[in-house]
């Protein structure tokens, strides 16, 4: 079973932010709580990196290029080619 962390309320950390940060970075990533709801979650920069997806950092033809529509016949030409219909002008 997963770990109940003790979570802030917004209106502690809008006056303790500081203090909020600090702990997330010496200890663990701190939940925060609005109308009795977890809202938020204040994590360092390190905790961050670690969990943020890698793919971020990737070019759209990378992305493209690992995604299914690579393997579909002329997906590419399609894409390079293919122009927007021409529409009329509104009619008044």
């Amino acid at each position: 079973m997963a770990e109940v962390l003790p979570a802030w309320e917004l209106k502690e950390v809008e006056t303790r932010l500081g203090e909020v940060a600090r702990f997330a970075c010496e200890q663990r990533p701190q939940p925060v709580m609005a109308c009795g709801q977890d809202e938020v979650v204040v994590l360092s920069t390190a905790d961050y990196a670690r969990l943020a997806p890698a793919t971020a950092k990737t070019s759209l033809f990378a992305l493209f290029a690992d995604s299914s529509f690579i393997g579909l016949e002329g997906f590419d030409e399609q894409l390079t080619h293919e122009k927007a219909p021409a529409h009329d002008g509104p009619d008044f």
